[in-house]
């Protein structure tokens, strides 16, 4: 089971989210089962959330931080590997979810500040999303120096469709801005 409990972000809401889908999902006797990289990556996320992240609720998104140093990645479509650029510090990540959910969010537009104690922006980035062990949103930032910044993340409307009756709200039919307070970016 879950080493951490994060306010939302558990195995078993998206394992119950995911048989109201109609999806397999874990049950001790009707033989379906959720595939495991499904579970490793809720696993690995709420252990590096437990470790060295953040999470700030706002309405119907649950936003996930992490801070990692700088990191290398292969482009949009796989051919050019990017090795992190002289200067870069900090691979900052942000993980959208659904609150009510507990599912990681596609297809958002995510921008993120880096304030410093003066409330100056060191850095303003667009985040792009990346396939890893969980689905993510970062980029490579260069922190200045080492301290205590607040991170503000604004999440725009996701681009997907989504069904419903035209009596319906939409789910995640509005972004939302963030803010992680206290965060220690230190050189890594």
């Amino acid at each position: 089971m879950l080493r951490a409990t994060l306010t939302v972000l558990s195995v078993p809401l998206v394992l119950a989210a995911l048989t109201g889908c109609g999806a397999q999902a874990a049950t001790k006797d009707d033989g379906f089962a959720v595939p495991a990289g499904v579970q490793e990556q809720y696993q690995v996320l709420a252990d590096e959330i437990a470790e060295k992240g953040k999470t700030v609720e706002s309405g119907e998104w649950t936003v996930n931080l992490i801070t990692e140093a700088a990191e290398p990645w292969f482009d949009k479509h796989g051919a050019h590997f990017r090795a992190p650029k002289a200067g870069e510090t900090h691979h900052i990540e942000i993980i959208p979810t659904e609150t009510s959910t507990g599912r990681i969010v596609p297809n958002v537009p995510i921008t993120l500040e880096v304030v410093d104690a003066k409330d100056k922006v060191v850095q303003k980035l667009d985040l792009n999303f990346y396939y890893s062990t969980f689905y993510h949103y970062a980029n490579n930032f260069t922190v200045p120096e080492a301290g205590t910044y607040t991170l503000r993340a604004t999440l725009g409307v996701p681009t997907f469709n989504r069904h419903g009756e035209e009596s319906d709200t939409p789910a995640l039919a509005k972004g939302t801005t963030v803010e992680f307070k206290d965060v220690e970016l230190t050189k890594e």
